[in-house]
């Protein structure tokens, strides 16, 4: 029996619009992100890629974890990750996979999404993400979808 694991990342903490309109991750983002990171290259998490959201704090953090978890070390924007956008219609896009994979993107899109693989409806929220948090999802051979693991910065 082949296990897919799906690692959601909702992006560090960014610095506020007022500040810069792009986003980017502030230092405690970037340091939190690099504390994920190290925890998952002790456990010998490796994905076959990473992909995130057309945003700058996602993809910044896409790229420190691609350092030590990304098999090639390379990262990809993808559409359909954005706050806003459907789950269902991202969920597809997993059907074909079986390769674990690391998304990096916002809320309430991430949540949604795990409510949506685990229970087929993407409310209720399942989980509580704050900036830096990582939920981790398992997929078997029968297509169930169940949560496995979840790490908030605090934790680390």
């Amino acid at each position: 029996m082949s296990v897919m694991r799906l690692y959601l990342v909702q992006h560090g903490e960014a610095v506020s619009k007022d500040i810069d309109p792009d986003r980017p991750l502030t230092a405690a983002g970037r340091h939190d992100t690099e504390r994920l990171a190290s925890f998952l290259s002790r456990h010998r998490v490796s994905v076959s890629r990473i992909i995130h959201s057309s945003k700058a704090r996602a993809r910044e953090t896409a790229e420190i974890l691609a350092q030590t978890i990304a098999r090639e070390r390379k990262v990809e924007q993808a559409a359909g990750l954005d706050p806003l956008d459907s789950p269902s219609d991202f969920s597809t896009r997993l059907k074909s996979r079986s390769e674990d994979l690391a998304i990096v993107g916002h809320l309430p899109f991430l949540a949604k999404l795990v409510s949506y693989l685990v229970t087929g409806n993407d409310e209720p929220a399942l989980v509580a993400f704050v900036p830096g948090t990582m939920v981790v999802l398992e997929r078997e051979d029968a297509g169930v979808w169940v949560i496995t693991n979840m790490l908030q910065p605090h934790m680390l």
